[in-house]
């Protein structure tokens, strides 16, 4: 069903759901929310300078508004709640003045300051709550908010027919509610025990798809034989020791491995694992040459447009000899034509691109590699695409994203996996810190140190889901006191979700030249983008991210033999921000993660789209995962598929390609 049948949903809103990943009304129904905020009486007995609270109570003054400037306003007014009088302060709800007045009944979320007798509030209602209220909460943008995604999905629940992919005797057993109902309850929560039992349901149906995939992918490996090859080993001896640096230990056992796979009869399937700046791109260079002694094409697929042109600005460095072929939605229509006919006629040894090199129109004379960079971003759905290309390629995915090898195991069922833990020789590990608000000053000493030195830096605003106009003030605000302390001697450039996507380039390409020193940004710096002037990153309010994130960001600089910094910018949870103090290992830090959060900030589930996960928690929901895993092989070893009730789940999910 389309977007635009959906009550509320005209040309511009759908753009912006379009840039969210929602495409159709049932994109629409399954976007599901990131997180609950739950309103709930607070005792008054309890109540402790610094709390969290929520009160209700009647009003005794008629508020009092302050304007900023145009964009940031507080409103205030005076609480009694029956046992507390109190002060209540709010930002930007200036336009809620004139439905309150003296005797107005309100109910007020947000921190206790005891010493000034004052509530700074998060939120405010009118009335008084008879029960717990859970309000779901939705990843957003600037131009769409969450209330306004609610209220989409509300419309949309009543028209959209869901189809679950949970077979019927899998429902029956586990008692199940209907898909309908669980979606229901997950968007308009009453109780949180019925809550608890939608998440189940739709947890499950994502797990057991995931998983229905990867034992597909998993048998098709078996049956499917590799592509033959000869290969004179000596000439990739003869490059390896041309190289300009010396590969780690670590790197030749994943090359052996590598190789190994590529000379024997079955077809690769293996993920390339390691540490960010661990040196996983020589390897896939290594192993492209490899492919090309042996008389194939190779491809080399990266989530994004910046990444895709620095991996070809690379190879074409290492491997002058060779046609290498850029193919990105950059490019103008005659250099794409030219580009797909190099491809199709086999002129093109090396393509290097976004995943537009599986899409429909480009044909490979003799494809007998494909690497993804950064696999994680794809999603299986790719993975089971890609094989489409060629005879049978073999396939060699990477990640800098190092999971706990259990968890690895199951996720990644139908690969073998090589890591990559040993650093390159002359890498300096980065220097963290962990500074309080108050130090900011001995921060800005350490900053002009570095610019002196002719240095860049990144800087990243206290923000991670951009939906909120107050966040958008804080980076201006950043700007503007940076720009104070260095606009003088540099220029800062500011990128944030506003930008278009040419803008953002735009930012990025005059930080990689060097015409900006310091980059200011309330997006995560896209991983892999290599600037080596970079030296130093600052993350602001960085207990708002976690271990394995703040690591990814930290990834930024240290790539070079300079010394480089990460200043950590936090007055909360400093003794879990300490271990990124303390260590450098992203496998190390990928364990803590697991033991702190759990796995939806290691593999970014519900927040940059990893493996398409959208709801689950890998490490919490770990035991679902493991039953889902059991009930998928199942499946395939009891040809349950076979079943007419189940062929219209395994048509779906399979792309129609049989089993047997």
């Amino acid at each position: 069903m389309q977007l635009s049948q959906i009550k509320g949903i005209g040309l511009n809103t759908e753009k912006y759901l379009n840039e969210l990943g929602i495409n159709s009304a049932e994109d629409l129904v399954e976007y599901y929310p990131f997180k609950y905020e739950v309103l709930e009486n607070t005792d008054p007995k309890t109540i402790k300078d610094g709390d969290k609270i929520v009160v209700g109570g009647i009003c005794e003054n008629r508020p009092n508004v302050f304007h900023f400037n145009r964009k940031l306003n507080k409103m205030s007014f005076r609480l009694n709640t029956g046992s507390l009088v109190t002060n209540v302060t709010i930002f930007n709800r200036a336009f809620l003045k004139s439905k309150i007045d003296i005797g107005t009944v309100l109910t007020v979320a947000g921190k206790y300051d005891q010493k000034h007798n004052m509530i700074t509030a998060s939120e405010l209602k009118f009335g008084l709550l008879s029960k717990p209220e859970i309000t779901p909460v939705y990843h957003a943008t600037f131009q769409i908010s969450s209330s306004k995604i609610s209220k989409l999905i509300t419309n949309a629940l009543p028209v959209v027919t869901v189809k679950s992919f949970i077979p019927s005797y899998l429902s029956e057993k586990y008692k199940f509610m209907p898909k309908a109902n669980a979606l229901n309850i997950v968007h308009h929560p009453d109780n949180k025990q019925e809550l608890d039992k939608a998440l189940n349901v739709l947890k499950y149906e994502e797990i057991f798809k995931f998983m229905l995939k990867i034992e597909h992918l998993k048998s098709f490996k078996q049956k499917e034989g590799g592509i033959p090859r000869q290969i004179d080993t000596s000439k990739i001896e003869k490059f390896i020791s041309s190289l300009p640096f010396k590969l780690t230990a670590d790197q030749l056992k994943a090359v052996k491995e590598i190789s190994e796979d590529l000379i024997s009869p079955n077809r690769m399937n293996r993920l390339l694992q390691g540490d960010v700046g661990s040196g996983k791109t020589i390897v896939a260079i290594i192993t492209l040459y490899l492919n090309y002694l042996s008389g194939y094409q190779g491809a080399l697929m990266a989530p994004t447009e910046i990444l895709a042109s620095q991996h070809f600005q690379n190879i074409t460095k290492l491997l002058p000899n060779l046609n290498v072929i850029l193919l990105t939605g950059k490019l103008k229509s005659k250099e794409k034509r030219e580009a797909k006919e190099a491809i199709k006629t086999g002129k093109a040894n090396i393509i290097i691109g976004t995943h537009a090199l599986i899409s429909d129109d480009v044909t490979y004379q003799n494809l007998g590699l494909v690497i993804t960079d950064e696999q994680h971003r794809f999603g299986v759905n790719q993975r089971s695409s890609l094989r489409n290309k060629g005879k049978s390629p073999d396939i060699l995915y990477m990640s800098a994203t190092p999971i706990p090898r259990t968890y690895a195991l199951t996720l990644y069922g139908d690969m073998d996996i090589s890591s990559i833990k040993t650093m390159p020789q002359g890498r300096k590990p980065v220097k963290t810190y962990l500074k309080s608000e108050k130090q900011i000053t001995e921060v800005l000493y350490m900053m002009l140190d570095e610019i002196k030195k002719g240095h860049q830096i990144y800087i990243v605003a206290p923000l991670i889901e951009e939906s909120d106009k107050i966040d958008l003030e804080n980076v201006y605000k950043l700007e503007e006191k940076f720009t104070r302390a260095f606009g003088k001697i540099c220029k800062i450039g500011l990128m944030h979700g506003k930008l278009s996507n040419a803008e953002k380039e735009k930012v990025m390409d005059d930080f990689k030249e060097g015409r900006t020193k310091i980059l200011i940004s309330t997006t995560v710096i896209e991983v892999g983008v290599d600037v080596p002037k970079a030296t130093m990153i600052i993350i602001f309010d960085s207990y708002r991210f976690g271990l394995s994130a703040l690591h990814q960001l930290r990834g930024r600089v240290g790539r070079n033999d300079l010394d480089s910094y990460c200043i950590l910018i936090s007055d909360k949870e400093t003794k879990r921000l300490e271990v990124l103090t303390k260590t450098n290992d992203g496998f190390k830090i990928s364990e803590e993660d697991f033991k702190l959060r759990g796995g939806g900030e290691i593999f970014g589930l519900r927040q940059s789209g990893d493996m398409n996960f959208k709801i689950i928690d890998v490490k919490n929901d770990y035991p679902l995962l493991l039953k889902a895993k059991e009930d998928a092989e199942n499946f395939i070893k009891n040809k349950k598929y076979l079943e007419s009730q189940n062929q219209e789940i395994v048509k779906d999910l399979i792309n129609n390609q049989s089993l047997d």
